[in-house]
């Protein structure tokens, strides 16, 4: 089974949290914060989207950083992923 998004929708994978800090610091399972940082693994088309024309930026396997509080998260196959709206995603990791 495989997520195809639609629209303006990008399925992202969440890269794994570090464990310890670089000076480090072993973080507890509660302290640990999600990090806003993805893999794409597949991109919407795109196109006509409330009217406005709306052109793909991302492509899967690019990195990126999403709004913290962005999307939906989904479980499929054991697999955690979140889809967002390309506009919640801020920036590409290069």
């Amino acid at each position: 089974m495989k997520l195809v998004p639609l629209g303006d929708r990008v399925v992202l994978k969440q890269l794994e949290a570090e464990e310890t800090t670089k000076s480090g610091i072993v973080l507890p399972g509660q302290s640990k914060e999600k990090p806003q940082q993805a893999e794409v693994i597949a991109v919407g088309p795109g196109g006509m989207v409330d009217g406005k024309e709306i052109k793909m930026e991302v492509k899967a396997g690019d990195q990126v950083i999403y709004s913290k509080y962005a999307g939906t998260e989904v479980k499929l196959e054991e697999q955690e992923y979140i889809i967002v709206k390309q506009s919640d995603i801020l920036a590409v990791v290069q």
